[in-house]
């Protein structure tokens, strides 16, 4: 009797132990990563960032028609992060492969708050627009109309407007402000559409820091990187302007920037232009480049095959994730190859 009561009491003691274990495990707390999903909207932008708060914002919605391909695309993706809502959409520009899948997106997925800058100011782009100012005017959601140097109220990292219809910062960032040699001779010429109108911003989580200029064309980048100083200063991450087409993601704005790491939201033949890719390359600092398509007009232009979401061929609507934590260091997974890339927080 003795002996069985003996291994019972040390039966007893190791089941404590381990509940003790376990109790402290659950108790520790959770990673605190920023994630931020570069979805495959083919050619257009849809970004969605979620904070460790739990808060998402997505820029911009990806085409219209296509059978909801974008929304769905959008939804699986903040499956994928652990919410069913999306507390603020943000909207760069009212042309149809940022704004238009908007009224899908909505009747697939709660949204709380639309984030724009004003009205359309381009007549060719009234039909979509429309389309999404009958979202706003149904009542069921909140509405932010911003302008530059704004902080959107979003939980787990700051938001700060850098740009928004036709006006940019009128003052350098905190860090910024030192002259732009890449400047000199720089005269790009004005444009009329909603591109330059573009809710551009800066994203801080922690060290880390991310600029998306929607589809910013370079007159505006003028505007921001050579009068007088480099407003901006340094990112770590790129989100390169306008698909990196060759009317944005000048010299001055790439290199005056100087990111880590730029990713490109292009499709196989929409984007991806090489003259912005080779910028790119070019800019001093840079560790690498992704693409989320393999661009035909490229060529050898384009990214290794490892840092594509999607090479040639039938649509996969494969995704890049990046995971950043509060020290600056943050991993990009290709969801195409299931590898990661690591990066060290910047010196």
């Amino acid at each position: 009797m003795k002996t069985a009561y003996r291994i019972v009491l040390q039966a007893a003691i190791v089941l404590l132990a381990c509940a003790s274990l376990f109790s402290a495990a659950s108790a520790a707390p959770a990673e605190k990563a920023l994630r931020v999903y570069f979805v495959d909207v083919e050619g257009g932008q849809a970004t969605l960032f979620v904070t460790p708060e739990g808060e998402s914002l997505l820029i911009d919605t990806g085409w219209p028609g296509n059978d909801g391909r974008d929304a769905e695309r959008i939804v699986a993706a903040a499956q994928d992060a652990g919410v069913s809502k999306i507390d603020y959409v943000l909207i760069t520009h009212y042309h149809d492969d940022h704004v238009g899948g908007a009224p899908q997106l909505a009747a697939k997925i709660q949204i709380g708050t639309f984030i724009d800058h004003g009205e359309n100011r381009e007549p060719g782009a009234g039909k979509l627009y429309d389309a999404y100012k009958a979202l706003l005017d149904s009542g069921k959601y909140k509405h932010i109309v911003a302008k530059p140097g704004n902080k959107l109220p979003i939980k787990g990292m700051d938001v700060e407007v850098i740009t928004a219809n036709g006006a940019v910062l009128d003052k350098p960032l905190a860090g910024a402000g030192q002259p732009n040699p890449e400047c000199s001779g720089f005269n790009p010429p004005a444009d009329n559409t909603e591109n330059p109108r573009s809710l551009g911003t800066l994203i801080t989580f922690g060290k880390l820091k991310v600029l998306d200029l929607g589809d910013l064309t370079a007159d505006k980048e003028k505007e921001l990187m050579c009068q007088s100083v480099n407003r901006i200063g340094h990112v770590d991450v790129y989100v390169a302007s306008h698909h990196g087409l060759f009317q944005s993601g000048s010299a001055p704005l790439v290199h005056g920037i100087a990111p880590r790491v730029a990713i490109v939201n292009n499709g196989e033949k929409k984007g991806g232009s090489p003259a912005a890719l080779d910028i790119i390359k070019s800019s001093p600092g840079i560790a690498a480049t992704w693409q989320l398509h393999y661009s035909a007009e490229a060529g050898a232009s384009n990214a290794p095959a490892e840092r594509l979401a999607n090479l040639q061929g039938p649509d996969a609507g494969n995704y890049l994730k990046l995971t950043a934590q509060q020290d600056g260091s943050f991993k990009i997974l290709n969801s195409r190859t299931k590898e990661t890339k690591e990066y060290s927080p910047a010196r």
